[in-house]
């Protein structure tokens, strides 16, 4: 099912002396990637924005929101490593195997028709992102980005490459988004005070694409492809915790609180209500100069194009794998996939009359709706010894899974009220 080449390299790279219980730094380090792709997958436009948002209307209020989001992410993500490791295989080809074909080819759909309501928001981005830094027309340079994100998945060793440039990317965001926050001038103390969990009247729709786009199950799906993709093993379970799951996480909730420290450190300053990027960037610059505002303007292409990239592989990759298709990134039959919804993403921008940024923020809200299934997919089969093994969830982690299920159908709830109530 594999790429032939793929696996070789995955099984001569990070885990060749796993055995001895003992890892070398540059083994180490070449565990990192299946988390930082999930992040970049959920870390996109519509997470950005609704950041913006966030901080733009109630300043550091809202900053607990994704500390919790991320405790609750680590779990399902760590919950999709540990399927990955005990099982060897994709966790829908586990789910038509233990819960059944129909299961598994549903959960495929679903994660397929979430990464269509993300394309749009990606390609908008991306567009948005680079027509902010460079001038010119959105639509055009969302086209460009389509073709670039075409020409890596065109590759032969397909997810090694994304993975290094997603890593590389996220880099390159963490870069723009702090520089961003230092000169800005923030109010540190009082941004600390908004890890103390209080609900603003009239959050609504916000606060749920903001707990919905930070709080990603479907992402953690495609973690647990990544560990099947690289042919990690259980043994390497503990350094792929602290090399690649924690700091994956890690990473994707500071920028996001990073970006509400910008937006509301602007609205500190000006009284000034931002709530798109082009918006925010504009009152960024006479705040910290041209380079503030170039340097946030690069956090958000990086956030967009790498979020393009691991959405369409995503769903290319698991529509295929419930269809019972290969499911490597190298296989003709997911290439296809992937360019359908790329194609879909450019296809919806440029012909859509809409606003960009309402598509984004309607499309992440939307995805809210079919995380409660892969939720309950995710834990039910982790709950079980004979697909899990010494890898089974323990009493901690079924706690806060539960929390996390708790969380997801209450949000999800709540939206189907806001938009047929």
């Amino acid at each position: 099912m594999m790429n032939t080449d793929l696996k070789q390299s995955s099984r001569a790279a990070p885990g060749a002396s796993s055995v001895t219980g003992r890892l070398s730094i540059p083994q180490m380090l070449a565990l990192m990637g299946p988390a930082f792709v999930a992040g970049a997958w959920r870390f996109g436009p519509g997470a950005l924005t609704s950041a913006v948002q966030a901080g733009s209307q109630y300043g550091y209020m809202l900053l607990w929101v994704i500390l919790i989001s991320a405790v609750l992410m680590f779990v399902f993500n760590d919950m999709a490593v540990r399927l990955g490791l005990a099982s060897g295989d994709s966790v829908i080809s586990v789910t038509k195997r233990t819960l059944g074909r129909p299961v598994g080819v549903l959960a495929g759909l679903g994660v397929f028709s979430i990464t269509l309501m993300f394309a749009v928001g990606n390609a908008v981005g991306s567009g948005l992102a680079l027509s902010l830094l460079f001038g010119g027309s959105v639509v055009g340079w969302t086209l460009a980005s389509t073709v670039a994100v075409a020409l890596l998945i065109a590759m032969r060793n397909t997810y090694k490459a994304m993975e290094r440039l997603l890593v590389a990317l996220i880099g390159l965001m963490s870069i723009g988004f702090f520089a961003s926050a230092i000169l800005s001038d923030p109010n540190w103390v009082d941004a600390a005070k908004g890890l103390i969990p209080r609900v603003p009247a009239e959050a609504g729709v916000l606060l749920i694409a903001l707990i919905g786009t930070n709080f990603s199950i479907n992402s953690a799906f495609y973690t647990g492809y990544a560990i099947h993709e690289r042919n990690l093993r259980k043994e390497q379970y503990r350094a792929i915790t602290l090399m690649d799951t924690l700091p994956g996480n890690i990473a994707t909730a500071i920028m996001a609180m990073l970006i509400i420290v910008v937006a509301s450190a602007v609205l500190n300053a000006t009284g000034t209500v931002a709530t798109t990027f082009p918006q925010l960037a504009s009152v960024l610059e006479p705040l910290a100069g041209r380079m503030g505002a170039i340097l946030f303007g690069m956090g958000f292409f990086a956030a967009a194009f790498s979020s393009m990239a691991a959405n369409a592989s995503a769903g290319g990759t698991l529509l295929a794998d419930a269809l019972g298709w290969d499911s490597s990134l190298s296989s003709w039959r997911v290439k296809f996939l992937v360019y359908a919804i790329m194609i879909w993403g450019a296809g919806v921008t440029v012909f859509s009359k809409g606003s960009p940024i309402e598509l984004i923020i309607v499309a992440q809200a939307l995805t809210v709706l079919v995380a409660p299934f892969l939720g309950i997919i995710l834990f039910v089969l982790t709950q079980r010894r004979d697909v899990m093994g010494e890898l089974r969830n323990g009493p901690l982690q079924t706690i806060l899974a539960i929390i996390g299920l708790i969380a997801i159908f209450s949000i999800s709830f709540q939206l189907l009220l806001k938009l047929f109530g």
